[in-house]
């Protein structure tokens, strides 16, 4: 898949105030300081289309991108942010949660993982959540540049036998690099062969 065109729509604070849409929406979230918006550049190919922050936990609102005008890349909190105030933290996840568990049009969710970490417990807690809230969702390891090819192999294995503890079969999971680019051909091959399955369901 080409990106031609990556179109910001609007930034939603929460579900009633998400566009209606009939397009297929991919959506990215992640434990904060993953990577996500450095991802989201990388696959629309624009520098500043997500905002990258040294600050983790920058993203708080719900952001719609249309991409190619055809399908809707969604970009939502990460969760673990801690610096909020309670009651805000307390709507912020809770915004998070309408989404993925009352959005109609979620073709799939990248959930983003650091590599270079040992399995975190929050991580493992949310792909829970997701399972057994019937989302579909694939796995995505960033920061793979940061280590060698062995030691992320070795992190993977690890990953998926905590994984394997949750659910008998593993979810499609692919790796990535915004600094090398690399992983970037798969997602968007794997966003072009959903888009031919996925049906244009209104919001």
């Amino acid at each position: 898949m080409k990106i031609k065109s990556a179109v910001f729509q609007v930034s939603a604070p929460d579900l009633k105030s998400c566009p209606k849409s009939a397009l297929p929406e991919f959506a990215f979230i992640g434990r904060s300081n993953v990577g996500k918006s450095s991802l989201i550049n990388l696959l629309a190919e624009r520098r500043e289309l997500a905002k990258v922050s040294v600050t983790p936990g920058k993203t708080k609102l719900i952001n719609f991108f249309i991409m190619n005008g055809c399908w809707t890349l969604v970009d939502l909190p990460g969760y673990g942010y801690a610096k909020a105030a309670k009651t805000e933290r307390a709507a912020f996840n809770k915004s998070v949660n309408d989404y993925l568990a009352k959005r109609r049009n979620i073709a799939c969710v990248f959930v983003l993982i650091d590599s270079t970490l040992p399995p975190q417990r929050i991580d493992l807690e949310f792909i829970a959540w997701l399972d057994g809230s019937g989302v579909p969702f694939v796995l995505l390891f960033t920061k793979t540049d940061k280590q060698s090819a062995n030691r992320m192999n070795a992190q993977l294995a690890v990953f998926k036998t905590a994984l394997s503890e949750l659910r008998s079969e593993l979810p499609a999971m692919f790796i990535s690099s915004a600094r090398t680019k690399s992983g970037r051909t798969e997602i968007l091959n794997f966003i072009q062969e959903s888009l031919a399955v996925s049906p244009r369901i209104e919001a």
